[in-house]
């Protein structure tokens, strides 16, 4: 059987990440690479991911490898809201490629741009392929993780869950849309004037998490508060001293009618150990009967958002043509052989 041939738009840390984990696999292989960043854009895609690799030249014009034929899956791996990642999409499936992209907002994009999810939906089923937005959060621990454990109850009463994450590992973007290094009324000045956005994502895990369960959702509240440092804290790319702002805690709720039915809690900071911080993913389901979860310490948000990414493309290939979310499709799973054998017809 033909390998899957993959094109990967965007070989950021993200990208770069899913093109070493492809090219360990079997059955696979990848096609197209797409990257503007001068130090990467018209190199070879072994010298830029550092691994062997087909002999792939990476292009900074999408147009020289988005077109019919040229491979049966994109992953966009460029931006995190749905505006942004569009037109993008719009192109692959002018090209009548699959498509998945880690646009957090991408999870469920009728939360918040109901005209372009209907658009999506209609240009994908149009051109006969799929689309998928799907990440680890949200794609999983706030979402498709909550979903399949409320299989085994026969009530659900209300559902909490918290991701307690390090923010270490991450650039400058992420410093600064976390509000990280900054004093606490900078903090504050930057949510209202929106360049401190804290989680992206929430609104779109809560409708995810309604809509396979027959939720009515009627609101969403979101708070976002400041996380202060008691202790010096340093990463490679920022510091942070005492009295400044070492991360943000972002909580959403969702209520149906009066009640208070979803609680998402996400505090993100860095060096959490430094005031002994554990991080995790906490799952508690009210209902029949109670469900309790906890993974300590966190699942890796890059590792994982780069596996969902790669061990979703057969689900994805396989799906009905459209713009289809997480809870459609099979549950995840790692892919151990060979991935061509799973692709259908």
């Amino acid at each position: 059987m033909s390998n899957v041939r993959v094109i990967i738009w965007g070989l950021g840390a993200m990208g770069s990440g899913m093109g070493r984990m492809i090219a360990a696999k079997q059955g696979i292989e990848i096609v197209g690479a797409i990257d503007t960043h001068p130090e990467k854009a018209h190199r070879k895609l072994a010298q830029v991911l550092g691994v062997d690799a087909p002999d792939v030249t990476v292009v900074s014009e999408p147009g020289d490898v988005i077109k019919p034929g040229a491979a049966d899956i994109v992953l966009v791996c460029t931006g995190s809201f749905t505006r942004e990642v569009y037109p993008q999409l719009e192109l692959v499936a002018k090209a009548r490629m699959n498509c998945i992209t880690i646009a957090e907002e991408m999870a469920y994009p009728a939360a918040q741009e109901p005209s372009l999810a209907k658009s999506l939906q209609k240009m994908f089923a149009e051109a006969g392929v799929t689309l998928l937005g799907t990440g680890i959060n949200p794609g999983f621990v706030l979402d498709s993780l909550i979903i399949a454990l409320t299989g085994v109850c026969t009530h659900v009463e209300s559902i909490k869950a918290v991701r307690v994450n390090d923010l270490s590992p991450f650039g400058p973007t992420v410093m600064r849309t976390q509000g990280v290094g900054t004093w606490p009324e900078e903090f504050h000045k930057g949510i209202e004037t929106g360049v401190i956005v804290g989680h992206v994502g929430f609104p779109e895990s809560m409708r995810l998490i309604a809509s396979a369960l027959g939720i009515k959702l009627d609101r969403m509240e979101q708070v976002k508060e400041p996380i202060i440092s008691n202790t010096h804290r340093e990463t490679p790319h920022v510091k942070v001293a005492p009295g400044m702002v070492a991360g943000c805690k972002h909580i959403a709720y969702g209520y149906s009618g009066d009640k208070l039915v979803l609680t998402l809690e996400h505090p993100q900071q860095i060096r959490p150990e430094t005031e002994s911080v554990n991080t995790g993913d906490y799952i508690y389901i009210t209902g029949v009967p109670n469900i309790n979860m906890s993974i300590a310490p966190e699942i890796p948000g890059g590792i994982g958002t780069i596996a969902m990414t790669v061990n979703m493309i057969p689900a994805v290939i396989n799906a009905r043509p459209g713009l289809v979310t997480m809870a459609d499709l099979p549950i995840p799973r790692a892919l151990l052989g060979d991935i061509s054998a799973l692709i259908k017809g």
